[in-house]
Formats: C-alpha cells, structure tokens, sequence
C-alpha cells in the first residue's frame, strides 16, 4: 500500500510535466507569474508546480465586426457598419510577450481595438463632407489602415484587411440625396436632348444648304446649255438666212422678200401661238421704215462663202 502512494505521485508528476499545444496556438509560460518562455505547437515539458501555462494565444486570423456612426463637416450623420480582419504580427518572443501582457484580457483589448477604428475614421470623415465621403470610401480604409497599423504592432498584431460593408445616412438626409440625383439626372437628360435637337436641326439645314447647292449649280449648267443651244439655233438661222439671200441674189432678186417674210412668219407665229387677242404694231409710214430698215440691215451680215 505505502509503495503505491509514490507510484501515484510520480505518474502525477509526469502527467504534470507534458502541455499539449494545439496547432495554431502558443502557449506563454510563467514562473511564479514572471515570463519564461513560449512553447510551440506539439507536445511541450514543464517544470509541474514551477512553470505554469499563463495564456494560451491563437495566431490564427481573427475577424470583428462593427457598427458606429460618424458626422461630416455639414454636420451630417453617417452610419458605418465595417468588418476588421487581424492577427498576431509573427511568433516572435517579443510579439507574443505584447500580445499577452499588454491588456488585461480579450475584453480590454476588443473595447480598444474598436475605439481606435472608430476614432480614426471620425477623424476622417470630420474632414469631409457629406457628398464626397460616398465616393471616399478607398482613402477612408488606407486612413485607417495607416493610423491603425504602427498601433496595432505595439499590441503585437497586424491589420490583414478593413472592410467597409455599409455607408448610409439618415434617412430624410437620403431622400434629399435622391432627389438631388434625380434633378441632375433630369437636368443631364434635358441638355442631352437639346444637344440631339441641335444636331439634328445642324444638320438639316448642312443638308438643305448642300441640295439648295446643288439645284443651284444644276440650274446654272441647264442655263448654260440652254444659252448654248439658243445660240447654235440662231447660228444656224443666220446661216439659213444668208444662204437664202445669197441664192436670191444670185438669181437677180431681191432678197428683202426674205426678211418681210420672217417678218410676217414672226406676225403669224405670235398670232397663233399668243394668249392674248391683240397685236398692236406701228402702222405709221415711219413705223414701217424702221421695220424694213431692220430687216434690211440683217442683209449686211457677213455671208458665208459657197
């Protein structure tokens, strides 16, 4: 029986002498509350009733969510809901001594942790007003991850990520703020369409002018071509004519019956093809002087030779 009791202690002290570490972890160990060392991952000894397990720290990464409110320079109210993403800095002795004596508990180091984020970004948004910190929200995470970063190594950790899930004011300062996107808009469709008004109109009249143009330069060429052709046609009757005065001549005629005859072809032609009813010609001895005249003097014109 009295061989049994030191059995028993020195399977007690063995029990005592191993620590297990689950992976993940570290465990910070304490000799009469003073620090010691750290022990790793595996199946670790101790000195039973001498070293002491004091705190065991995950180094895994650790996610904490958010949700506070900010006022901008306009004194408007932002609600912010963000999730943060941390970790221990490294398994270094020193990073782990920070981590696990520089807080009382997890409690003091959430409540601190949070107020920091916070802070820093009501700093921020202080600066800012409220139409511009919808569109901040990049500088917002790099603020804070600037600021939050140097703090957080002093702790023994390191910032991994900052998300900023959320950005949303009250809700009338919301309404104002829609109304606000639907006057531009509105605005922005208005000169849209007066610009497409103009456009269209710009063009329209690029075109009329091109076909206004156009028939101009087609009416000059048909007049042209029409002066040419009156003018082939009257070459040809002065050529007629001479040929016909040459033959008369030629003959022993007179040729003024040539003239008096297109004389009175001309009569004939405006009688018949005239709308009105009345041809008034100068019947006075003079007045048929100067039309025999006339006709007389078309007899002058340079006759072609035969």
């Amino acid at each position: 029986m009295f061989y049994l009791i030191p059995l028993l202690l020195l399977a007690l002290l063995l029990f005592l002498s191993f620590v297990v570490v689950q992976q993940g972890t570290v465990a910070v160990i304490t000799i009469f509350g003073k620090y010691q060392r750290i022990m790793r991952p595996g199946l670790n000894l101790k000195i039973p009733f001498i070293e002491f397990v004091y705190k065991r720290i995950s180094i895994q990464n650790r996610s904490l969510e958010l949700s506070f409110q900010a006022i901008t320079s306009d004194q408007a109210n932002v609600n912010f809901k963000a999730m943060l993403v941390y970790a221990v800095l490294n398994q270094e002795e020193e990073s782990i001594k920070n981590v696990a004596f520089k807080f009382v508990d997890e409690v003091s180091l959430m409540q601190a942790l949070v107020r920091t984020v916070e802070g820093s970004i009501r700093t921020f948004v202080a600066t800012q007003r409220q139409a511009a910190v919808l569109s901040l929200r990049g500088e917002i995470v790099a603020h804070v991850k600037e600021q939050l970063d140097s703090t957080l190594e002093t702790w023994g950790y390191h910032l991994i990520d900052l998300q900023l899930n959320d950005i949303a004011f009250d809700e009338e300062i919301m309404r104002s703020m829609a109304k606000v996107v639907a006057s531009n808009n509105l605005r922005a469709a208005a000169e849209n369409e007066g610009q497409a008004l103009l456009i269209t109109k710009t063009k329209a009249a690029e075109a009329e002018g091109n076909a206004i143009k156009i028939a101009a330069e087609a009416e000059k060429i048909a007049a042209q071509l029409r002066g040419q052709g009156v003018a082939l046609f009257r070459e040809e009757v002065t050529k007629g004519m001479a040929h016909a005065v040459q033959e008369l001549t030629d003959n022993n005629l007179d040729p003024s019956l040539v003239y008096f005859s297109m004389w009175t072809e001309a009569i004939k032609h405006f009688a018949e093809q005239g709308k009105g009813n009345v041809i008034f010609l100068d019947g006075s001895n003079e007045g048929m002087q100067k039309s025999m005249q006339q006709l007389m003097a078309m007899q002058q014109l340079p006759r072609n030779p035969r």
